[in-house]
């Protein structure tokens, strides 16, 4: 693709963008029929992530599933086709990041979905080496030393429940320990001249500290040492070293930026809005700093003069979520995705002061029209309580008080993560088919202030879950919404309250999708991963002591699956280390006792979900079969093989 083929490109998807900001009502008030795509057409968008910006800043390094699988890619800055770097078959491949001075590049990679992340080094000449070697380790790239000599990674070869950091020489590869974790602090961020180490600590899903670490003195400090709960996190340390910035929520509903000096402590606040500020860091030498802001479930970009504070400005993106930011090392280029809906993640490039940025990936499947798929809307309704829940509405085209269609709440997984605006192929793929989609961020989802976040504490299968059924009453009072057939989907945590949904509010639902949801509460959280030991606490104080057995039989759907009715479907990767797949064999067994038409797909190379598009494709063939005979009760639809 060329450059001027990349620019109209960019021309027409902004129309796309400007159209959606225009009126999600006007949008959904023109009912039509639209093309009904297959499931093939919509696995025909490549999904990529990452940038790493080329030492002369020519390239850009990403991962894309193009074949099938993730592998790592570099694109041109000035455009053309992805070249291809690596050439996995088996399991996906992550890029990191391009080498400071040369175009050796790091990338991890982990067995099936095991989430046992290795980290891997691509020379010059294609070769590969894992700079963590071991059979049950997890290792994490943690950045670049600023000198650019060295790069720091963590890993738990030590002991499998906490991450000592090492530092590793760009050229040799040869490694030190810098701290030994003892104590099940998490490494955040390290100084300029690598003697402070940044850490936290979890206390509870209400309380975190930041610990200073200096490798000269031996000695960690406490630096957020406060009667108060607060949640705080750090993020980096200023390109001066004289200052660690860092996230907190002390005495607000929303997390803001602060500074904590290093020689003369004190805190100061730097940046503070009405939602959460999610990260912020500086470029290379400090000229500017990146923020993102967690506005009502989309992403919010500013970027400002580090030493000013003041806005930059950048091109107008209007109804774009902007993610993944990068800028070069000598702060002239910004890469950046852009998405919404309609719109898969796209990577852009952009030459700090010109008037608009340069598309390099076309991600959308060509065949597809994008004015065909479904813009997302925030709406919100009151719940059982009073309490207002916001989501994320998805109205087919096609649906009107004519032709009412049927419907499904979609629960995100967690608990307390965020369905947010952005597309998905499955979400996409359900709409064209007829299905109106609600995602819910029901009491405890984040992003909405942390009184509205600890409101399901320990009341999981019960607060949060009553919000779901609610939401039922507000799709049914939609007038294009068939009110009888409205269904409940979900992953991870979504999925188990699906498994809720269906055990504890049988008739509120006609049909439930379950992928890899827990069902068995107790064991779930009896075998978390090892290397979850630091955040005990947290998910103590979120679900439950871990030793109260019969705390967790009362909530989970396994042990009172005799109350399930209605047709449920499962999906469960074979080598999933968060929901073992015992949790999915077991609830369908027990549901297939009762006579229900139970649907069970599993992955034999798949994790806590499902990368690999062949997986996808039997997985959304799947379900699209069992909705439209159970829920939109059409089994005569065509289901393309």
């Amino acid at each position: 693709m060329t450059k001027g083929t990349l620019a109209r490109s960019t021309i027409v998807l902004f129309s796309i963008l400007a159209a959606s900001t225009f009126g999600c009502a006007q949008n959904r008030a023109q009912i039509r029929d639209v093309k009904r795509y297959t499931i093939q057409d919509f696995l025909g968008t490549t999904t990529f992530s990452g940038s790493s910006f080329s030492p002369d800043n020519t390239k850009l390094l990403v991962s894309s599933n193009a074949t099938g699988i993730y592998n790592a890619y570099a694109i041109s800055t000035h455009g053309g086709e992805p070249e291809r770097l690596t050439d996995s078959k088996d399991d996906s491949i992550f890029a990191v990041a391009y080498f400071p001075t040369d175009e050796r590049f790091l990338y991890t990679s982990d067995r099936g979905g095991n989430e046992l992340n290795h980290l891997y080094v691509r020379e010059a000449d294609g070769t590969a080496t894992d700079l963590t070697p071991g059979e049950t380790l997890k290792a994490s790239f943690y950045g670049w030393a600023q000198d650019d000599k060295s790069f720091f990674v963590g890993t738990n070869e030590r002991d499998e429940r906490f991450f000592d950091a090492y530092e590793y020489d760009v050229k040799t590869y040869k490694r030190e320990m810098i701290y030994k974790n003892e104590e099940g602090y998490n490494f955040s961020a390290i100084s300029p001249d690598k003697r402070t180490l940044a850490l936290s600590k979890t206390v509870t899903n209400a309380d975190s500290d930041i610990y200073l670490f200096d490798r000269d003195k031996g000695e960690m400090t406490l630096i957020t040492d406060d009667p108060e709960a607060a949640q705080n996190s750090p993020q980096t340390f200023s390109p001066d070293g004289k200052h660690l910035y860092y996230l907190t929520d002390k005495n607000d509903e929303f997390k803001y930026l602060v500074r904590h000096g290093l020689e003369e402590g004190g805190v100061e606040q730097v940046l503070k809005v009405d939602w959460d500020v999610s990260y912020a860091y500086f470029s290379k030498k400090g000229k500017y700093m990146v923020v993102g802001i967690n506005n009502d479930a989309s992403t919010e970009l500013r970027l400002y003069d580090a030493a000013t504070m003041e806005r930059v400005d950048l091109p107008s993106l209007p109804g774009a979520d902007i993610t993944s930011v990068g800028l070069s090392r000598d702060e002239k280029h910004m890469a950046f995705y852009m998405s919404s809906s309609r719109m898969p993640r796209d990577l852009f490039y952009y030459e700090m002061g010109e008037t608009s940025p340069l598309q390099l990936t076309q991600s959308l499947n060509r065949s597809i029209e994008p004015t065909d798929l479904v813009e997302g809307e925030v709406v919100r309704f009151d719940s059982y309580d009073g309490v207002e829940i916001p989501g994320i509405l998805y109205k087919p085209h096609q649906a009107s008080p004519d032709r009412p269609v049927p419907a499904l709440v979609m629960v995100h997984g967690g608990p307390g993560g965020q369905s947010r605006i952005g597309y998905s192929a499955l979400l996409q793929l359900l709409c064209n088919r007829g299905y109106v989609i609600y995602a819910i961020n029901n009491r405890g989802s984040s992003g909405y202030g942390k009184t509205f976040f600890h409101l399901d504490d320990r009341k999981h299968g019960e607060a949060d879950l009553d919000d779901v059924v609610a939401s039922k009453k507000m799709l049914g009072d939609l007038e294009y919404v068939d009110k009888d057939r409205i269904g409940i989907i979900g992953g991870s945590y979504g999925g188990y309250m699906t498994l809720a949904a269906l055990t504890f509010r049988p008739d509120a639902f006609e049909v439930g999708i379950d992928l890899f949801g827990i069902s068995n509460w107790h064991r779930t959280v009896q075998s978390i991963p090892p290397w979850w030991a630091s955040r005990r606490a947290y998910l103590e104080k979120e679900m439950g002591d871990f030793d109260d057995e019969e705390f967790f039989k009362a909530k989970s759907p396994l042990f009172h699956s005799e109350r399930i009715k209605k047709p449920l479907m499962v999906l469960q990767g074979a080598n999933d280390p968060r929901v073992l797949k015992i949790e999915s064999d077991e609830i369908v067994e027990a549901v297939r006792k009762n006579g229900v038409p139970v649907s069970y797909v599993v992955f034999e190379d798949e994790g806590h979900g499902f990368v690999k598009k062949e997986n996808q494709e039997r997985g959304y063939s799947a379900i699209v079969k069992f909705l439209d005979e159970h829920l939109a009760r059409t089994p005569e639809s065509v289901v393309e093989e």
